[in-house]
């Protein structure tokens, strides 16, 4: 019999051997449990119990508000408006890199470094001339269907494509005294509102549901898109009765207020409106 042979026999007996854990009675000495176990029973046992722990704190993390004090975490909500925001970046460049062009363009003709061009009338005439004997000027059944809806566009542009936020219809998502107002040199983009605890809100116009979800300071937020680049913004609820993707009735129930998140103050909420990326007083629009 070989040495490899007898190495394995000796491995495979260390870890078959049994043994026999038993737990006594300290005063009587009673035999109260005993377990039969091998090492490698242990062993296998350990291995489960390890990769049950790290597949509980993996379902924990993915599926909990917990993640977001993850470092370097980022939810999907902040991931769509960093690439918003740098869609909005990148044509912010583009419009900033045209006006540069006009304005070097409007210094050039005022310091008079555009250079004079002698204009021959007879050739432009003559070159005029022989465009318009080669187009065919009536226009195609397209391009009239065009012209047509164009200027019934601008005929009624004011009841057909103009939209303002005065033309939209809000209700108070809660009734209750104002606490503190709308304030921009604080930075306070809304109004929050005081109702007792557990206090129905509602969704102050139609719209489907943006975002839905805990936040650390907030609580639970909701924010509906209205269309026409108008939102609502909902903050410092106890739950919510939405779901980001549902589609919401004017006056109907969204969530119920609380005093939760870092930056709550009481049971109140927190209501901001916002037309294409800018604040708006919703005193102005709302009596609560």
């Amino acid at each position: 019999m070989t040495r490899k042979k007898i190495n394995k026999k000796k491995l495979k007996k260390k870890l078959l051997h049994k043994y026999r854990l038993v737990v006594l009675n300290e005063d009587t000495f009673e035999e109260r449990i005993a377990f039969k176990l091998t090492r490698l029973n242990v062993f296998v046992l350990g291995s489960l119990i390890a990769i049950l722990l790290v597949a509980i704190t993996t379902v924990f993390i993915a599926f909990t508000p917990v993640r977001e004090y993850i470092p370097g975490y980022s939810s999907t909500a902040l991931q769509k408006q960093a690439l918003e925001l740098d869609s909005k970046t990148d044509s912010l460049l583009e419009v900033i890199t045209m006006n540069d062009a006009y304005i070097n363009s409007v210094k050039s003709v005022l310091r008079g470094e555009v250079s004079a061009v002698v204009i021959n009338k007879d050739s432009i005439f003559k070159a005029a001339q022989a465009d318009t004997d080669i187009l065919d000027l009536n226009p195609s059944k397209a391009d009239s269907i065009l012209r047509a809806k164009v200027s019934n566009e601008d005929k009624y542009n004011l009841f057909e494509t103009a939209t303002a936020v005065k033309d939209f219809v809000f209700f108070p998502p809660v009734n209750g005294s104002i606490s503190a107002g709308f304030d921009t040199k604080e930075k306070h983009y809304a109004v929050d509102i005081v109702i007792p605890k557990n206090t129905p809100v509602k969704a102050t116009a139609d719209g489907r549901v943006l975002f839905a979800s805990w936040t650390s300071d907030a609580s639970y937020v909701i924010i509906i898109d209205h269309g026409d680049e108008l939102i609502s913004v909902y903050k410092h609820n106890s739950s919510l009765t939405k779901s980001q993707g549902d589609f919401v009735k004017s006056r109907e129930v969204i969530a119920i207020s609380g005093s939760s998140g870092e930056l709550s103050t009481g049971p109140h909420l927190h209501f901001e409106l916002w037309n294409n990326g800018i604040p708006l007083n919703p005193s102005t629009f709302i009596d609560f």
